[in-house]
């Protein structure tokens, strides 16, 4: 009896998956609109909608850390109707700096498909008197806790901040904004002096001399930004940041599921027009399969959790 109820269950999740999706697929993301992540689901979600051929529904979810985003797929029917949008760094931290995470990164959720890869930039404001990585740490050393560096609370360009603090043994004030979009403000205002973000939102203001960039976290230098130094060909070795964005589901979600919604995102993140969207918001493409996606966060775990541990970061 047992043999046959076990077959008959593999019957009808084979049958519920080849049925996928019978209805709107709801795509959280724990972040506010118009973040990075946000722009990046939101640009893939229409074609995954087409291929799908049912409505993609785009939820955001801020607060607590990632904890409301996350906890509502947590909750979720493990069908594949309910997805996280998430990157490597945060959705592998969380659990360290939040007590009240009780989930396993890497054992609760299943990588479900690579959306896109993007590094960040270091800029500076105009007021600062340097013009490089070398010459701003020079500046830092010679004026301790007089320089500040501003940044939205809880995000990634927080934690590579403290992290590049760290690696160049700077005193330097940590301002944090509700949104990193203030910030950036402040920076061209000359209220604060070091900034990290996305070469898509800082590029613009750099080429139109509203600030500095001085500096690169992806381990070779941006093919469209090549004038701009790696930090790690400026002295630091560590400072290498890549951030890994793509979509999760619940570890029970079935597997069939699964191997449907990555063909279908590797094929659309692969075809010619979105490649070129994303180039344009400074993100590339990077299909991969599940397996391969989870062997990587596995990969970058350790590093991530020991800088949360070193730099005493909070989301």
């Amino acid at each position: 009896m047992a043999a046959i109820a076990a077959s008959l269950g593999v019957a009808v999740a084979a049958a519920q998956a080849q049925s996928y999706p019978g209805r709107p697929v709801k795509l959280i993301l724990p972040y506010t609109a118009g973040s990075p992540n946000d722009v990046l689901a939101r640009l893939v979600a229409p074609h995954l909608s087409a291929r799908l051929g049912q409505p993609v529904v785009v939820d955001n979810r801020p607060g607590g850390g990632t904890t409301i985003g996350v906890n509502a797929v947590m909750t979720a029917e493990p069908d594949g109707y309910t997805l996280l949008f998430s990157n490597s760094p945060s959705h592998l931290v969380a659990p360290a700096v939040n007590t009240t995470f009780s989930y396993d990164p890497l054992k609760d959720f299943v990588p479900v498909a690579t959306v896109g890869t993007s590094s960040n930039v270091v800029v500076i404001g105009n007021h600062v008197p340097a013009s490089t990585v070398q010459e701003f740490v020079a500046h830092a050393k010679a004026n301790p806790g007089k320089l500040n560096f501003g940044f939205g609370q809880g995000t990634l360009p927080q934690l590579v901040g403290e992290m590049f603090k760290l690696a160049a043994g700077i005193d330097i004030a940590s301002v944090p904004y509700k949104g990193g979009a203030q910030a950036i403000t402040d920076l061209m205002g000359g209220r604060i002096d070091l900034n990290i973000g996305t070469a898509s939102t800082l590029l613009p203001l750099h080429r139109a001399g509203k600030l500095k960039m001085i500096g690169y976290t992806g381990a070779t230098r941006a093919a469209d930004m090549p004038d701009i130094p790696t930090l790690v060909e400026s002295g630091y070795p560590t400072m290498i940041s890549t951030t890994y964005y793509g979509m999760f589901a619940r570890a029970d979600v079935p597997a069939d599921v699964v191997s449907r919604l990555n063909a279908e995102v590797n094929a659309i993140v692969s075809s010619a027009d979105v490649r070129d969207a994303m180039a344009k918001i400074g993100f590339e493409p990077m299909p991969l399969s599940p397996q391969a996606l989870a062997a990587l966060l596995a990969a970058e775990a350790p590093k991530w959790t020991a800088i949360v541990k070193a730099t005493g970061f909070q989301m």
